[in-house]
Formats: structure tokens, sequence, C-alpha cells
């Protein structure tokens, strides 16, 4: 059971580089094929509306940020390093940020809603930077989500199909946006806390 999770594990950080390297050069060719006078950036490409429940029970929609810019990270509970990793930097940065953090709301919207319950995530973000809010939901409100940011996800299936020690493959990308909702820029995983609160300075 141990070699088979290990085997799992290996895979699933191949597949999460492969995802990253994949929207990586799609959100290269995007912003090379615009026009410099279009008024458009890559904000048409990444974000939109969901509605999903965060780790209080309340419910939460994109209308709910628009006087704040957004860290918006997918992941789940379950992940044993990718995720802490991308929330441990994150939540550097924002104490890096000192005061200036307050114009910021990180999100960390969960990709595995069967076992990542509002309950669960409440402990899990204890964790990490307090003003971080958690947000899950049903398979259907996490996949809107998912679609409005072109974040990839599924389920590695063990060998045995009764446990649920189960792995997610998923894009590991850290989405900085607008008040008004567009995308700025984005961080990989394990982005420098310092490097991360450098640019993000240059907005705020």
């Amino acid at each position: 059971m141990v070699k088979t999770m290990k085997k799992l594990h290996i895979l699933s950080l191949i597949l999460v580089t492969l995802g990253a390297v994949f929207l990586f050069n799609r959100i290269a060719n995007h912003k090379s094929s615009q026009h410099s006078d279009s008024g458009h950036s890559q904000n048409a490409l990444i974000g939109g509306e969901f509605q999903l429940v965060d780790q209080k029970k309340r419910i939460r929609s994109n209308h709910d940020f628009k006087n704040k810019h957004l860290l918006v990270y997918f992941g789940y509970s379950y992940c044993p390093d990718i995720c802490p990793t991308a929330l441990s930097n994150i939540s550097a940065a924002l104490g890096k940020l000192g005061s200036k953090s307050k114009k910021i709301q990180p999100l960390f919207i969960s990709v595995d809603p069967s076992r990542d319950t509002p309950e669960n995530l409440n402990d899990y973000m204890e964790n990490f930077h307090p003003s971080f809010i958690a947000l899950t939901g049903t398979k259907e409100q996490v996949g809107q989500a998912k679609k409005a940011y072109r974040v990839y996800s599924t389920k590695v299936d063990p060998e045995s199909s009764q446990t649920t020690e189960y792995l997610i493959d998923h894009s590991s990308i850290v989405y900085f946006m607008s008040p008004k909702g567009k995308f700025i820029t984005h961080f990989n995983h394990e982005t420098d806390p310092d490097e991360m609160a450098k640019s993000l300075r240059k907005f705020l």
C-alpha cells in the first residue's frame, strides 16, 4: 500500500508539473496573440462567476469580493506537500506586506468537495494566514469555479477502490485578480514569498 501511494504521489507531481506548463504556455500564447491597441488583457481568460460555501458554512460568491484584490489557489486539504507549500508561501507573502495585506483576500478553493467539508477546511486553514477564506461546495459548484479559472483536476484512483486515501492531480497556480475580477498575474506554488510580496506591492 505504501509503495502504491508513493507511485501515485510521483505520478501526481509529474501531472501537476505538466498541467502547470500547459497553463503557462496558454497564458503566454494568449498574451502574444493580442493587439497592443485592443484595450484587453489576459483577464478575458481567467476568472468568472462562482458560488460556494466557506469554512464557516456561509454562502460565498465572486461578488462578495469586489472591493479587494484576490489571491486564488485551487487545491485540497489532503494534498501531501504541494498545496501546503503554496498556502504557506501565500501566507508568508501576506505577512511581508504588513497593513497592505488588508487590500488582498486570499482564497483557497477545494477541488475535493467529497472530503473537504466546511468543518474539515476550518481546521485545516488554522495552519495558514488568518485572513484566508476556504471554499467548497457540490461537485457542480466546484466544477463551475474550476471552469472559470481554467483549473484542471482529476482523481488518481488507488489500487483498492475501497480506500479514501486517494490523491488528486491538479494545476497549481496562484492567481492574482483585481477588485473588478480581472486577471493581473500569477505565481506558482514554489514562488518565494519575498518575490511574491514584491510583485504584489506594485499593484496595491
